[in-house]
């Protein structure tokens, strides 16, 4: 059912439009051989993963800090893999990851053909978790950052969704009201539940098609948008 009372839409970036996994992919397989790091790339990626997960929801829950998440998520993969490595290089290949993840820029299929139809119809941008610079730059270097008028990080709002603070900040950003906006996300617990706990109506970008309360809005592909927005 098309919703018909929007102006404004927020857009969450990884894993939503920006595409994370692969990009990040990309970014090992450079930094790893750069560094001559004798483990199978694919077999330290399917640790990483997970892990990342793990490390994030811990980040995004205040239990970690940014620096911890950076460390940790790296130590725990090479421990898994029993691969014995020194911390300055762990320190080493956490800020190269960070250095060369923005220069890989996979979209989401359909990402820049919704943003084209969205962008005369409503107001956009982007609420993220992500780190200043390096959601900045993902943004330019994949050139879809002329569409976003406000960019919110939780470096910028002192907090990360699914804090309601984050909203706020980002609804101060746009000028938006509440009432005239939607969120959308890949993030069910960050994204979704965030937002309608604090009033805003989401959408849910189900890419896995994960079982969920039929109450919530979905969509499995972003080209989907085009029947709800």
């Amino acid at each position: 059912m098309r919703i018909t009372d929007k102006k404004t839409v927020f857009f969450d970036l990884d894993h939503t439009l920006w595409d994370f996994e692969k990009n990040s992919a990309f970014t090992f397989e450079t930094i790893l051989v750069k560094h001559n790091i004798g483990v199978e790339i694919s077999e330290f990626i399917a640790q990483y993963v997970p892990i990342n997960l793990k490390y994030w929801k811990l980040y995004r829950d205040g239990k970690i800090t940014q620096q911890e998440l950076r460390y940790q998520r790296f130590k725990e993969a090479f421990d898994i893999l029993g691969f014995v490595i020194e911390d300055d290089m762990i320190n080493l290949l956490s800020d190269d990851y960070i250095k060369y993840l923005p220069t890989y820029n996979y979209l989401y299929e359909g990402a820049v053909e919704v943003l084209e139809y969205l962008k005369p119809k409503y107001s956009l941008h982007i609420i993220t978790n992500g780190f200043h610079e390096v959601q900045n730059g993902k943004l330019k270097n994949s050139n879809i950052h002329h569409y976003f008028e406000t960019v919110t990080n939780s470096e910028l709002a002192g907090c990360k969704k699914p804090n309601p603070a984050i909203y706020e900040y980002a609804l101060r950003a746009a000028k938006a009201e509440k009432h005239t906006s939607i969120m959308i996300g890949d993030c069910i617990e960050a994204d979704v539940q965030g937002a309608l706990d604090y009033g805003l109506d989401a959408i849910y970008f189900n890419e896995f098609n994960k079982q969920t309360h039929t109450s919530i809005k979905q969509i499995n592909h972003l080209l989907d948008l085009k029947n709800l927005l």
